[in-house]
């Protein structure tokens, strides 16, 4: 399984970004994805996810409201919308997928066996 994150970049407080995670085709059907992102200093924290399905999707508190998570199957990429920019959204944000059949999701990155490169952004007040 194979993923590649781009996008980042700096944007001012108040802006949008998005980011856009390449994955091999084998893994959309049966894989659960989402984002997670690291600050300096600071723990892995969960962002977004995308059931397998793509029925449900999930966001961290944080973002809630400002980012969005889709999926399309005909380009192999998930993205992530970000909207309302904020300087502590300024991170490393990493893609990721985990082998998942159900229509839930897991904000831990230790539930995740793969990981794309990550990609920096960085919101400028």
């Amino acid at each position: 399984v194979q993923l590649q994150a781009s996008g980042g970049g700096l944007v001012q407080a108040g802006g949008s970004l998005r980011l856009s995670c390449a994955y091999s085709r084998r893994t959309g059907g049966s894989y659960a994805m989402g984002w997670f992102r690291q600050a300096p200093g600071k723990e892995r924290e969960f962002v977004a996810a995308i059931c397998w399905s793509r029925i449900n999707t999930y966001y961290g508190d944080s973002v809630k409201g400002r980012f969005t998570i889709s999926r399309d199957d005909a380009k192999s990429t998930i993205d992530l919308q970000m909207m309302s920019l904020k300087p502590e959204d300024t991170a490393v944000y990493y893609c990721a997928a985990r082998r998942d059949y159900s229509d839930g999701y897991s904000p831990k990155p230790d539930d995740y066996n793969y990981w794309g490169q990550g990609t920096l952004v960085t919101v400028s007040s």
